[in-house]
């Protein structure tokens, strides 16, 4: 879920994470320049609640977005669900820039590329992970949605120079795709697979690092501040949805609870408030740690879609996740330093 600030999101600061998502996961919000931990702990108060607290509470917000996804698609239509849940996230957010005093990004150039990321981190990838709940399980979107970080590492040796391939990280990129093909059945010829859903899915999930190295190469180095950024990128994919929504989908004659109740939840929560709690994190603790975040929403909306939707497990699906888990966290880890590791032979 994820936004100028994460990425499942969602997805969701410049892809520190990749979710919320999200991921924004899905739910993700909006990934944007993420701030130096240091100096941002350094320049806020110390807050109240541990970031371990808030770090699980993340994790259950984009975990349960997918599960929300599906809900809500049961009464309306993927754009109304899409544009609900920016409406709802952009809204918190315009209350926390209205408290902190936050004003808007300056700059037609600026707002021009917070147009394109709000489309590629937001209105596109949201989308498609509600057109593709249409026709497959929760549980899968949720998967696919971790497939992020192997998509970025292919599309980082490609776009961004100083990402050179290591033979730790070819690893896990080779290892993250054994582990989609092991949740898809592959030997199994994809049988009883929806191929378009599951493909939306995918897209949705290649759509966050697209987005992420597109921000990275344009608003690294704006000087507005991350919340502004994230709130203006969200209100623009909003608008994106306000023109993009009537023009293939009709104003719902009902509005059924709780698929509604679905959607601000999706909105509030799992794009709006998990990207300040993102943000958050990343300057308390780092953006590593926070990145973490990613491994956790699959576990979580497996867990979600299996218990509270009766969806359907096969053994193949959480065995492919592990090893998509396994594979992303590879293509993420860093050698050290050649003089680390000179000093630290130099100290045995």
């Amino acid at each position: 879920m994820s936004t100028a600030t994460s990425s499942p999101s969602p997805s969701d600061a410049l892809p520190a994470s990749p979710v919320p998502g999200a991921a924004e996961a899905p739910g993700s919000p909006a990934p944007t320049p993420a701030p130096d931990a240091r100096a941002s702990a350094a320049a806020s108060p110390r807050r109240g609640t541990d970031w371990r607290i808030r770090f699980a509470v993340l994790s259950l917000i984009w975990g349960f977005s997918f599960l929300l996804i599906k809900v809500g698609t049961q009464a309306y239509a993927p754009f109304q669900v899409t544009l609900g849940r920016l409406l709802f996230g952009t809204a918190v957010l315009a209350v926390a820039m209205a408290v902190k005093r936050a004003r808007l990004p300056r700059g037609a150039r600026t707002w021009a590329h917070l147009t394109v990321a709000g489309f590629l981190l937001n209105a596109l990838p949201f989308s498609l992970f509600a057109y593709a709940e249409l026709t497959i399980p929760s549980t899968l979107a949720g998967i696919c949605n971790a497939t992020s970080p192997l998509w970025g590492m292919v599309l980082s040796l490609v776009a961004l120079s100083e990402d050179r391939p290591t033979r730790r990280r070819v690893a896990g990129l080779g290892i993250g795709f054994l582990g989609v093909l092991t949740v898809l059945g592959a030997w199994q010829g994809f049988s009883g697979l929806d191929v378009t859903g599951t493909a939306m899915a995918l897209l949705a999930s290649l759509s966050y690092p697209i987005g992420w190295i597109y921000v990275r190469r344009t608003l690294a180095g704006s000087s507005a501040s991350h919340l502004s950024l994230t709130g203006a990128q969200l209100f623009l994919a909003t608008l994106q949805l306000a023109v993009i929504t009537p023009l293939f989908t009709a104003w719902p004659t009902a509005f059924p609870v709780v698929p509604l109740l679905a959607v601000v939840a999706l909105g509030a929560l799992g794009t709006g408030l998990a990207v300040l709690i993102q943000y958050g994190i990343v300057a308390e603790v780092g953006p590593t740690t926070g990145q973490m975040v990613t491994y956790f929403i699959p576990v979580i909306a497996t867990a979600a879609g299996v218990t509270l939707l009766d969806e359907q497990l096969t053994w193949n699906t959480p065995v492919g996740a592990l090893i998509v888990l396994a594979g992303a966290a590879l293509t993420q880890s860093r050698a050290r330093p050649t003089g680390a590791r000179r000093r630290g032979a130099s100290a045995d």
